[in-house]
C-alpha cells in the first residue's frame, strides 16, 4: 500500500481527473490488482471502476502487475523479480536476460530470498532497503560460517566436547576455550618432554618436569617456564665454558714451553705468582704435557 499522504494525493487526483486504470478482479470477484486505487476511490467518494481478468495464470498476472508499479523502488522491483524467478524454474542468467535485468541486483535479491524469506518480504513491502537486507544476510552467514567452523574443529579434535555442545551441556564458546587449553597443554607437554630428554642426557639429578605436571604439583605453564629457564641457563653455561676452553687453547703454547723446562727459574717464578688453585692447575697441566713428550723420547 502507498503511504498515507501518497494515497491521499491519489484520491485527490481521481476525484479531479477520474480513475484512469480499472481495478482488476478475478471471475469470482476477488481483487487481483488495484488495492491503492480502490482505497483512493473510497477516500475520494468516487464509484470505483472494475474489470475482470480473463487469463489463465492469475499468479503471473499479479507478479507482473507488482513489477510495473511506478512507486516501487529498484530494490523492491528486484525482489519481486526474484520471487517470480523462484516460481519460474528458470536460471538466474536466463531470467535476467529475458527481462533485461541487472544480474547483480537480481542475484542480491535472490540471496536475501534464499536465506531470509522474512527479510525478503520486508524488502518487497518497502520496509527495508535491499542493500540493508543483503548486509544483514551477509553478516548472518558469516556468523553461521564461524559457528560451523568452531563446531567442525571440535568434531575433529575433541568429539567429546562436541557431543556435550550438542547435548546442551556446554556452550560452543566454553567448549572452544576448553579445546584451546587442551591443545596448548599438549603443545607445552611436547616441548617439556624434549627438554626433559636433554636434562636426562646432561645427567641432571632433578625430577622430570613432565612427571611433576602430570602429578599436578605444577601446571604445564609452570613446567614449560622451568624448562625454558633450564635451556637458557644451559646455553649460557655452554657459551661460557667454550670461551674458557678457547682461552686455554690460545695459551697452550705457553704451557708446552713451561713443560719443557719445569725446573727452570723462569718456570718457578711464573708459578709462584699464581693463586694456590691456579698453581695446582698449572702443575697438573705441565705434568700432562710433559708425560707424552717423555714417552715419545723413550720410544
Amino acid at each position: 500500500m502507498l503511504p498515507e499522504h501518497e494515497l491521499y494525493d491519489l484520491a485527490q487526483c481521481i476525484k479531479e481527473f477520474g480513475q484512469k486504470m480499472p481495478i482488476v478482479l478475478d471471475p469470482d470477484g476477488v481483487l487481483l490488482d488495484g488495492r491503492n486505487r480502490l482505497a483512493a476511490c473510497e477516500l475520494a467518494g468516487v464509484e470505483p471502476r472494475f474489470t475482470t481478468y480473463t487469463g489463465t495464470d492469475q499468479t503471473a498476472y499479479i507478479w507482473a502487475a507488482n513489477v510495473r508499479r511506478r512507486h516501487v523502488t529498484e530494490g523492491q522491483r528486484a525482489m519481486v523479480h526474484a520471487m517470480v524467478l523462484a516460481q519460474s524454474g528458470q536460471s538466474l542468467r536466463t531470467y535476467a536476460n529475458l527481462h533485461s535485468l541487472s544480474r547483480t541486483r537480481l542475484s542480491l535479491a535472490n540471496t536475501v530470498l534464499k536465506y531470509s524469506p522474512d527479510l525478503a518480504e520486508q524488502v518487497r513491502d518497502g520496509k527495508l532497503r535491499l542493500d540493508a537486507a543483503a548486509d544483514i544476510v551477509r553478516q548472518h552467514n558469516i556468523k553461521a560460517q564461524r559457528v560451523k567452523a568452531k563446531h567442525d574443529r571440535l568434531l575433529q579434535h575433541a568429539p567429546d566436547l562436541a557431543a556435550q555442545v550438542t547435548e546442551g551441556e556446554l556452550t560452543l564458546d566454553t567448549a572452544t576455550a576448553t579445546l584451546d587449553q587442551r591443545l596448548e597443554d599438549e603443545q607445552l607437554r611436547r616441548k617439556v618432554e624434549e627438554i626433559d630428554a636433554i636434562r636426562r642426557a646432561d645427567r641432571d639429578p632433578g625430577p622430570a618436569l613432565t612427571e611433576l605436571a602430570d602429578s599436578g604439583d605444577i601446571d604445564w605453564q609452570q613446567a614449560h617456564q622451568c624448562a625454558e629457564d633450564y635451556i637458557t641457563q644451559r646455553q649460557a653455561a655452554i657459551s661460557r665454558d667454550r670461551q674458557r676452553l678457547a682461552a686455554i687453547a690460545d695459551s697452550w703454547a705457553t704451557v708446552r714451553n713451561l713443560a719443557c723446562q719445569p725446573d727452570s727459574l723462569y718456570t718457578h717464578q711464573v708459578l709462584d705468582g699464581l693463586t694456590p688453585l691456579a698453581h695446582e692447575l698449572a702443575n697438573r697441566l705441565l705434568i700432562l704435557v710433559a708425560e707424552p713428550e717423555t714417552a715419545d723420547r723413550h720410544g
